[in-house]
């Protein structure tokens, strides 16, 4: 008897969640309906359009000060090439510009320093 009471309950909360998601549930005025930020991204017919982001981007491993270069690692398979100017930024602001010259060592490569102020965690994209 507990067991067909039970499920009788558990179809009574589902069918009820079921009809409320088919009918626009409880705010007719679109509480279901995607956030702003995402309904500028559609286009005309509805669709979303994704474009994916090509940008190289690494990090900086460790600084010389002293001999004024820096070694940055790379995702796997995705190296500057030499000679490459690159920036650097920190919490989204830039902060220096390095030139790739090598060598490399699996996903490591070192660069010069040519302006600003590099540190150890500072990310680092390709121009």
């Amino acid at each position: 008897m507990r067991f067909l009471l039970v499920m009788v309950g558990m179809v009574l909360v589902f069918s009820t969640g079921c009809f409320l998601h088919k009918s626009g549930g409880a705010n007719s005025q679109g509480a279901f309906s995607d956030p702003p930020s995402t309904v500028s991204a559609k286009t005309a017919n509805g669709k979303l359009i994704v474009t994916p982001e090509n940008t190289l981007a690494g990090k900086v491993v460790r600084v010389v000060s002293s001999g004024r270069f820096a070694v940055l690692n790379f995702p796997i398979g995705r190296m500057p090439l030499m000679d490459q100017r690159v920036e650097v930024y920190r919490q989204g602001l830039k902060v220096g510009e390095l030139r790739i010259t090598g060598p490399q060592l699996d996903d490591n490569i070192v660069a010069d320093i040519l302006a600003g102020d590099v540190q150890a965690g500072d990310q680092v994209r390709v121009q």
